[in-house]
């Protein structure tokens, strides 16, 4: 017999069902409340509400947990590059030497893109930030593809169109860094690893070719893989309730970009470098902004530390911190900037304020720095978050249909006027 839970209002009894994930996390299915009762739950934000059931992804933010698809990110982070992750979380299986082979290769087929989408990026202005043209250009790319536009969830059509998907949104995002540089666009090689053609496209010029470093070139694989998936986070939610009006994939995952870009989420690793320049250029000790994130009173916050799930840990930023240090030797980077990053690090770890509260450098404060490292602009930090969250807005864009899950309708609570009568305006 199933567990039940008991809600008493207004003098009457209602049973819900309690239901317990493979993990041992526990929730009170109250789908019938409302039609049973008339009562609706309020939880703004929905930090306590279970949108729907998964299984791609597993966070524990008490114990720093995470996991792809029962693996944990620790194991993938140090086997796994990112078109094999990036296969797993799609499929929920690692890939044969076969599958991959296949996948690879797809992956590298869809890679250019049509001659009439390149001459858009001439059509925004050179300021434009990079993001609204992956979003832009993502709606765009479907136009070109139309059989996109109605994909089921499984067979040859969909393995095709996630590939183009996966392939094409790094060709994008180079092309929108090359034109508002005012340099001329690089077409893919195909010869190159999905990350080493990706820093082609960004970084070669017409008289001699971008060499990829293999420390540059694992640096960020690792990145994307440990940007993958990351639960029901802002962007992905706007996936899912997207493409729960069944929209197609590529509006479903421009919608994903736009929730991205803001500052509190995919935006957070660009704060971190914004806040180590000023810091830098202050010309102040390092502890005056100790002092003043130690201050309740104060506004100031150590952007990069800290995480609202993760209240021990963030397994991701254990792992990048390594890759970090060992891109910043094999480069001998001289950065002023970096070194302030370094320094900041090194102070809170060591500070009993911090570390007492768990405050310590998240994935953002370790890719804001990686990504400064290997050259990549500031303007395009979010959309590199982008290209690594793919797979997962791809994986929760299937799942939901697969799950036949219905349309995404929240309620709300009326707190406006009542009824009033209208006057005239002459009356008025």
């Amino acid at each position: 017999m199933s567990e039940k839970a008991t809600l008493n209002i207004h003098g009457k009894s209602y049973e819900f069902d309690v239901i317990t994930g493979t993990e041992n996390e526990t929730c009170i299915d109250i789908q019938q409340l409302r039609a049973e009762s008339g009562i609706i739950t309020m939880d703004p934000g929905f930090g306590n509400t279970g949108s729907c059931y998964s299984s791609i992804t597993y966070v524990d933010g008490a114990k720093g947990i995470l996991k792809y698809r029962g693996y944990p990110i620790e194991e993938i982070a140090e086997k796994a590059s990112f078109t094999e992750t990036a296969y797993l979380v799609l499929y929920g299986e690692l890939p044969t030497p076969q599958q991959l082979r296949e996948f690879s290769s797809r992956l590298r087929e869809h890679a250019p893109l049509h001659t009439n989408l390149e001459h858009h990026f001439s059509g925004f202005p050179k300021e434009a930030p990079p993001m609204a043209i992956l979003s832009a250009m993502l709606n765009l790319v479907s136009c070109f593809h139309p059989e996109v536009l109605e994909v089921p969830t499984t067979g040859e059509q969909f393995d095709r169109t996630a590939s183009l998907l996966l392939s094409k949104v790094r060709t994008i995002a180079a092309f929108a860094y090359r034109m508002a540089s005012g340099k001329p666009i690089n077409h893919p090689n195909p010869n190159l690893s999905y990350c080493g053609n990706f820093l082609h496209m960004m970084f070669s010029d017409p008289y001699q070719e971008y060499e990829v470093s293999p420390v540059v070139d694992k640096a960020l694989n690792l990145f994307l893989v440990l940007h993958a998936d990351h639960e029901q986070n802002c962007s992905t939610s706007t996936v899912r309730v997207v493409g729960s009006s069944r929209a197609n994939l590529f509006s479903s995952v421009a919608a994903g970009v736009c929730a991205l870009w803001g500052p509190l989420h995919g935006g957070a690793n660009a704060a971190v470098i914004a806040m180590l320049e000023d810091i830098k250029d202050s010309g102040r000790p390092l502890n005056h902004y100790l002092d003043r994130a130690k201050d309740k009173d104060d506004q100031f916050k150590l952007m990069g530390f800290g995480h609202r799930v993760y209240k021990n840990f963030d397994p991701r930023s254990l792992i990048l911190k390594n890759q970090v240090h060992e891109v910043l030797k094999a480069l001998n980077i001289q950065d002023g900037l970096l070194d302030v990053a370094l320094e900041l690090e090194e102070a809170t770890l060591k500070d009993d304020y911090f570390v007492s509260r768990n405050l310590y450098p998240n994935v953002d404060f370790y890719s804001g720095i990686l990504l400064r490292a290997i050259g990549i602009p500031l303007n395009m930090y979010t959309v590199m978050f982008a290209i690594g969250r793919m797979p997962g807005w791809i994986a929760n864009w299937k799942e939901l249909h697969d799950h036949k899950q219905r349309i995404s309708r929240p309620r709300q609570i009326y707190t406006g006027e009542t009824t009033r009568p209208f006057i005239p305006l002459m009356e008025r």
